[in-house]
């Protein structure tokens, strides 16, 4: 039997609709939902609300549980372990900005019918059943193949934000 890694992610929107993505800064750069890996001993809900904290220099208010997906497949590389992820929808209670630039290369709000590229398996698939009114879901999600080059196309992402000064 695989191992099985665990991770959260927050579904955070504004009043247009938009939803908070971060761009990874390391390895395809691939853009997701703001969150993390869940420490030992720690739980789902304080692990999204401190990666959420760190990423966005601010912290959320969990609403409900959109579901738990667990991520699965060889697409990225052989080897990789499953991750079960815990996505929460989320409210800010404050102003996000980059606070992780090691971690994070972006912030941005996007549309999520018009989601950048290359973006993460999971967050597919939990927007798309957000947009269908779901919550509480439970998911086999499988991952996409690795992008060609992790840099190749720069997205006009609107509005970008920056690093806390």
């Amino acid at each position: 039997m695989s191992s099985i890694e665990s991770a959260v992610a927050a579904v955070i929107q504004d009043p247009a609709g938009r939803i908070l993505m971060c761009q990874q800064s390391q390895g395809h750069r691939l853009w997701g939902l703001p969150g993390g890996t869940i420490n030992r001993g720690e739980s789902p809900l304080h692990a999204v609300v401190r990666d959420v904290r760190q990423e966005t220099g601010t912290d959320v208010e969990i609403v409900d549980l959109l579901g738990m997906y667990q991520l699965t497949g060889d697409g990225c590389g052989e080897g990789l372990p499953d991750v079960l992820v815990y996505v929460f929808r989320a409210d800010l209670n404050g102003e996000a900005t980059l606070n992780a630039p090691g971690r994070i290369r972006r912030l941005a709000w996007q549309d999520p019918h018009d989601l950048p590229k290359p973006v993460t398996a999971t967050t597919v698939t939990a927007l798309a059943d957000m947009a269908s009114g779901r919550s509480g879901v439970l998911r086999v999600v499988e991952r996409y193949a690795e992008p060609e080059v992790p840099d190749a196309v720069e997205t006009a992402a609107a509005p970008v934000l920056t690093s806390a000064a």
